[in-house]
């Protein structure tokens, strides 16, 4: 076995361990050999020793043979890879990160990308009825957060100032009425906040989202019906069919809005990021909108969890309130034409 192989080897055997099905770990192993291949014919390197530029030159490989969705799946793949390499001290830094970056600028500026306006979107949303759904649904498209950040939620990162809250929230929001909390530090296969996450929440900095009351009435009217949870971590997401009371997975998510943008004509088999609206394009939607109606990029870059906590600094010594100000009088209704 070859020093290259070892590492993918220890990191799927890890994905493994932490309850990876065997579908999700033959993916990773294809795509890892596929990119060890590359790097050992183009480069003669292992996976340890790739940079930036590797990476990117393996990216733009992939893009004359896979549609840009697979491309986005395969460097999701390799990140983790890395990620996962940086824990364990085999990499000094994650080259997939700056990459993935890159791909999302290009994905968000993408002319080609289908274009929803506001009243399409409204027009939606008013198909869903399920409280978890609309709530899944809203919470996404009126904060911008990953699919994988929105699992990770659990209840004490939401403050709600309604008789509907049941439990204390957690310090960073205790002051801050209706308000969400997302966390830097959850990471895939590593504990916080009491468990083994399996998913990673992909951001440069903690983030405090301001609720308006839009989202806090689909949250209320979740929690109205939220089955027990089945964690001690309290997840605020949990299954009311499949997997009940169990913290949400991001394949439930991605089925769950699947569900309605296939039967709103929005999504097809087959289609690519450029037609097929999911959970990442509610992200592209709120970027687009919001920034359109604050012109504010620095505040939309901060809910998004791009700026890193040294930038935010330089601002203001009041950001908080920026940010709180400038989104409440901003935010884009969903359920009416304000």
């Amino acid at each position: 076995m070859t020093d290259r192989s070892e590492s993918i080897e220890y990191f799927l055997e890890d994905i493994e361990h932490h309850g990876r099905n065997d579908r999700t770990a033959a993916a990773y192993r294809r795509v890892l050999f596929e990119f060890d291949d590359f790097l050992d014919e183009r480069f003669g390197k292992a996976p340890a020793e790739a940079s930036y530029r590797d990476c990117m030159s393996f990216t733009h490989d992939l893009r004359s043979e896979y549609a840009e969705s697979t491309v986005a799946s395969y460097a999701s793949y390799l990140n983790r890879f890395y990620g996962y390499l940086v824990r364990v001290g085999r990499h000094d830094e994650n080259p997939m990160e700056l990459v993935l970056e890159e791909m999302s600028e290009s994905i968000e500026s993408n002319p080609s990308r289908r274009d929803v306006s506001l009243e399409e979107m409204r027009n939606f949303v008013a198909t869903i009825h399920h409280p978890l759904h609309r709530a899944i649904i809203l919470t996404m498209l009126k904060t911008g957060i990953r699919s994988g950040e929105l699992c990770n939620i659990d209840l004490i990162d939401l403050h709600l100032d309604h008789e509907a809250r049941s439990w204390n929230p957690r310090a960073q929001i205790s002051d801050e009425s209706n308000s969400l909390y997302i966390s830097a530090e959850h990471t895939y296969a590593e504990e916080s906040g009491g468990i083994v996450r399996t998913e990673s929440n992909k951001r440069k900095r903690e983030t405090i989202i301001p609720i308006d009351s839009e989202l806090e009435t689909a949250l209320v009217r979740w929690l109205a019906i939220r089955p027990e949870a089945m964690s001690r971590s309290e997840p605020l997401f949990v299954g009311t069919v499949e997997r009940w009371g169990k913290r949400l997975t991001i394949d439930t998510v991605h089925h769950i809005v699947e569900q309605y943008t296939r039967d709103y004509g929005w999504f097809r088999t087959g289609g690519g990021a450029a037609e097929n609206v999911t959970p990442h394009y509610f992200r592209h939607f709120f970027t687009t909108h919001l920034r359109d109606r604050t012109g504010d990029r620095g505040v939309v870059k901060y809910l998004r969890g791009d700026v890193a906590s040294d930038i935010i600094d330089t601002y203001t010594h009041n950001w908080g309130d920026r940010v709180r100000e400038t989104y409440l009088d901003r935010i884009y209704s969903l359920t009416d034409h304000r």
